[in-house]
C-alpha cells in the first residue's frame, strides 16, 4: 500500500474512532428480528445464548429451542424438548450447549442436556444430567469448567397462614422441594456437589423467611476468577454466596429496601389514571433482583448488577392492594407484601431500577427511578403497571465496549420492548450514568439479554417472551465496531509515521 493510500484508511479509521469516542453506542440500531414463526404451539422466546463456533443463537422457550443464524436471524433448526419437560434456560462454552429442563412434574427432580452446536444432537456419551426440582437458570464458570443450575423448588403447595397478625406470617409448605444450586463438572458430566441453605449465616435485612416456601435459586453469575458465585434469591430479597472451592452456599444476604420516599426515587403509583405523575410516596421497595451479572473492578474487585423486578409467591398469597393494611389516597392500590406490610408501614415488590453491589451485597449503586422515567419521557411507559412494579427490569448484561463498561437493562413491561444502557465507571462503580433505550421493533416483554462479539462488531441479543400472545421474538442489535479506541490511538500514531514518509518521499 502507498504511503497516500494507508494515510486514507488510517483517517477513515480516525474518523470512526471521533465518532467513537463521541459515544460509543450513539450508532447502536437494531439488525434483523425473528417472531419463531413456524415453531411448535407454545414455543416462547425466553433466554438466548450465543455459540462463536457455528455463530448462531439458541433461543429457549418451554418446549424447545430454536437455532439461527445469528448473522441472518434465520431459523435454521428447532430441537423438541418437550418428551422431557419444560425448558427454562440455554447457556453455551466452546460448542457445548447446555438446556435446563423441569420436569412434567415439577416438583420432581429435573435434568440438564448437553448438546454438540456443529451437529445440533445431544453429546455422545453421558448427555442428561439429573439436578434438582424446577431448574431455572444455568451457567458455565469463565474456563467452562464447571456448569451451575439454580434449581428454584417451586412448592406445589405454600404452607397456610398462621393466625391473623399484620404483617402476615406463613407456616413451612407441606411439598417444597429444596431450593438448591447443582454444581456439574463438565469433564466427567457429573454433579459433584449440590448446595443448599438450610443453616446457612444471614445478614443484611430484609430477607423474607415466612412466605410459606424456603429459598428459591432464581439467578447465578460468577466471579472472574471462577471461585465464587454469587446467586439471586428473588422472593426471599436476598443474595446467596456460594464458595465454588467448597461447593457450599457462605452465607445470605438480605437486600434491604429501597425508600421511595428520598429524593429520587419517585413513583407513579397510581395506575391506569390517564397520567404519569411521579411522587415521592410513603412506601419502600424490597430489591427482590431477578437477572444478575458481575464484573471486576479497580484492585480485582468483584461488583454484581442486579435487575430489580421483584415477584411473589405463584398464587399471589403474599400480595394485597395496601388498601386491605387502611391505606388512602395515592399509594391505596399499591401491590404491597403481605409478609412485610402493616398500617403506615408498606412495602412493595421491587425497587423498579437496577443496582450495583460489592460481592458483600453491599449497595454501591442505585439508578433511582430513572427506568421508569426515561422510559415515560420516551412514550413507552405503561400505566397499567405503576401499582405494580412499574416497567419492571428483569434482565441484566454486561459488556466491555471500547474500554469502557456497560450495562444493558431489560425492560419487562414497556408498551414496546427497550432495553436501558448505562455506563459503569469500574474504578467507582457509584458514578454510573444513563446512556440511552435501545428499543424494539416489534417485540416487547425482553426476558433474556446476551452480549457478544462476531466479525468485528459488538452485538447484543435479546429474546423477548412477549404478552398474551403478542410480541414475542428474538432481536439481534449492532453496538459498535470491535476496532475500539485504545487501536484507535495507535492508529493516530501511524499517521504521524505515515506524514513523516510523505514528506520524506517529496524532498
Amino acid at each position: 500500500m502507498t504511503p497516500t493510500r494507508l494515510l486514507q484508511a488510517l483517517a477513515a479509521s480516525v474518523t470512526l474512532a471521533s465518532t467513537a469516542q463521541a459515544g460509543l453506542l450513539d450508532g447502536a440500531s437494531q439488525v434483523w428480528s425473528n417472531a419463531h414463526t413456524g415453531t411448535p404451539s407454545g414455543f416462547l422466546s425466553e433466554i438466548v445464548a450465543f455459540d462463536g463456533v457455528t455463530k448462531t443463537l439458541w433461543v429457549s422457550g418451554v418446549n424447545g429451542v430454536n437455532v439461527l443464524d445469528a448473522k441472518t436471524g434465520a431459523s435454521l433448526s428447532f430441537i423438541d424438548t418437550s418428551g422431557w419437560g419444560s425448558i427454562n434456560s440455554v447457556a453455551i462454552h466452546n460448542g457445548v450447549a447446555a438446556l435446563a429442563i423441569e420436569s412434567t412434574t415439577r416438583t420432581q427432580a429435573g435434568v440438564v442436556q448437553l448438546y454438540d452446536t456443529t451437529s445440533r444432537s445431544l453429546l455422545a456419551g453421558t448427555s442428561t444430567i439429573t439436578v434438582g426440582a424446577l431448574p431455572d437458570m444455568l451457567t458455565f464458570t469463565p474456563d467452562g469448567s464447571r456448569l451451575l443450575v439454580a434449581n428454584e423448588g417451586t412448592p406445589a403447595t405454600y404452607g397456610a397462614r398462621i393466625g391473623n397478625t399484620v404483617p402476615r406470617n406463613y407456616g413451612a409448605s407441606a411439598s417444597d422441594p429444596v431450593g438448591s444450586v447443582s454444581i456439574i463438572d463438565v469433564a466427567s458430566r457429573s454433579v459433584v456437589s449440590t448446595a443448599t441453605l438450610a443453616g446457612v449465616a444471614q445478614s443484611g435485612t430484609h430477607i423474607r423467611t415466612n412466605t410459606g416456601m424456603d429459598f428459591e435459586p432464581e439467578y447465578i453469575t460468577v466471579n472472574k476468577a471462577g471461585t465464587q458465585a454469587y446467586v439471586s434469591l428473588q422472593e426471599a430479597n436476598a443474595m446467596g454466596v456460594l464458595n465454588l472451592q467448597s461447593g457450599q452456599f457462605t452465607k445470605v444476604v438480605g437486600l434491604g429496601a429501597k425508600d421511595f420516599s428520598a429524593p429520587g426515587n419517585a413513583i407513579d403509583a397510581v395506575y391506569n389514571d390517564g397520567k404519569v405523575s411521579f411522587q415521592s410516596v410513603v412506601a419502600q421497595g424490597l430489591y427482590m433482583p431477578d437477572g444478575m451479572a458481575s464484573f471486576t473492578g479497580k484492585g480485582n474487585k468483584t461488583y454484581v448488577v442486579m435487575a430489580n423486578e421483584g415477584d411473589f409467591r405463584e398464587d399471589d398469597g403474599d400480595r394485597s392492594a395496601a388498601s386491605s393494611v387502611g391505606t388512602t389516597g395515592p399509594t391505596s392500590t399499591l401491590r404491597i407484601s403481605n409478609t412485610d406490610s402493616s398500617a403506615g408501614n408498606l412495602y412493595t415488590a421491587g425497587a423498579r431500577s437496577f443496582s450495583i453491589r460489592d460481592a458483600d451485597g453491599k449497595l454501591v449503586y442505585d439508578s433511582g427511578n430513572i427506568l421508569d422515567v426515561q422510559a415515560n419521557l420516551a412514550g413507552l411507559y405503561n400505566d397499567n403497571r405503576s401499582r405494580d412494579k412499574g416497567v419492571e427490569p428483569e434482565g441484566v448484561e454486561v459488556m466491555e465496549i471500547g474500554g469502557k463498561t456497560f450495562a444493558f437493562i431489560g425492560l419487562e413491561r414497556t408498551t414496546t420492548g427497550a432495553i436501558a444502557v448505562f455506563e459503569i465507571d469500574a474504578n467507582d462503580p457509584s458514578q454510573t450514568s444513563f446512556v440511552r433505550l435501545l428499543t424494539m421493533n416489534g417485540q416487547i416483554a425482553p426476558e433474556g439479554l446476551k452480549g457478544f462479539t462476531m466479525d468485528g462488531m459488538h452485538y447484543l441479543a435479546v429474546s423477548a417472551e412477549g404478552a398474551d400472545g403478542v410480541g414475542a421474538g428474538t432481536a439481534l442489535f449492532a453496538l459498535a465496531p470491535v476496532p475500539e479506541p485504545s487501536t484507535y490511538a495507535m492508529l493516530l500514531g501511524g499517521l504521524g509515521l505515515v506524514g513523516w514518509m510523505a514528506r520524506r518521499r517529496k524532498a
